[in-house]
């Protein structure tokens, strides 16, 4: 909605760098596991920190492909290094969600290691759901079968495809991305910052580990009653 407008911006300044794509793209990573990392910093401070790191992390990841696509420089490792980086940033920012409501560094009571627990969970399910989709490539190539249309992704059941486009005008998945993610993250420390404790946190939490549950399984159900392996 607004990176696209900035990055525009930054690229004439890193086209006549030697600094390549894939470096760019390592960079996102690096600076998408940091912005994870950060979230162990207790209090507001520890938020904020994370939601900049992921704006940066989100125009690191716009100007990777336009400086590729400048230089005519685009690979298929790029793509690849873009995906492995999507699942490692997304699965720290989730993981450090859920390691901040354990509040270790305060408490060790074993019952709080529950939030590290579900925010694990929410990280898993948010790298089964891209998975997901990698997957269904992965099964057309090696039966011999050509890449998989638009087309082939609306369920043959109309009731399901009722339901996905439900989900879709909802647009609750996007809450496990990163970007939307570090915003809740943010949201819910401003809260707590005003209660005092981590209630919202945790709230957070539980939530973002449930949309994920549910949206894995409800992402498998559409491939498989779609057209996408057939």
């Amino acid at each position: 909605m607004y990176m696209r407008e900035i990055s525009l911006h930054i690229d004439p300044y890193l086209v006549n760098t030697k600094i390549t794509p894939n470096q760019l793209t390592y960079l996102m990573v690096v600076v998408g596991v940091i912005g994870g990392a950060t979230l162990l910093i207790p209090g507001l401070p520890g938020a904020i920190i994370t939601v900049l790191l992921f704006q940066l992390y989100l125009l690191l990841d716009c100007v990777d492909g336009e400086v590729a696509r400048w230089r005519k420089q685009t690979s298929i490792t790029g793509v690849y290094l873009d995906r492995v980086g999507h699942y490692l940033c997304e699965a720290a920012l989730l993981v450090g969600f859920g390691v901040r409501g354990a509040d270790v560094f305060h408490h060790n009571g074993a019952t709080n290691w529950m939030w590290a627990f579900l925010g694990t969970l929410a990280a898993l399910g948010a790298i089964l759901i891209k998975a997901e989709t990698d997957l269904v490539d992965v099964a057309r190539q090696r039966s011999g079968l050509p890449a998989v249309k638009d087309e082939a992704s609306v369920p043959r059941s109309s009731g399901l495809a009722l339901a996905r486009r439900l989900a879709a005008a909802l647009n609750f998945h996007r809450l496990v991305g990163g970007i939307e993610a570090s915003l809740v993250i943010l949201a819910v420390a401003i809260a707590d910052f005003i209660l005092g404790d981590l209630f919202f946190t945790r709230l957070g939490i539980a939530v973002l580990a449930g949309i994920a549950i549910v949206q894995t399984f409800l992402h498998l159900v559409s491939i498989l009653a779609s057209s996408r392996l057939k």
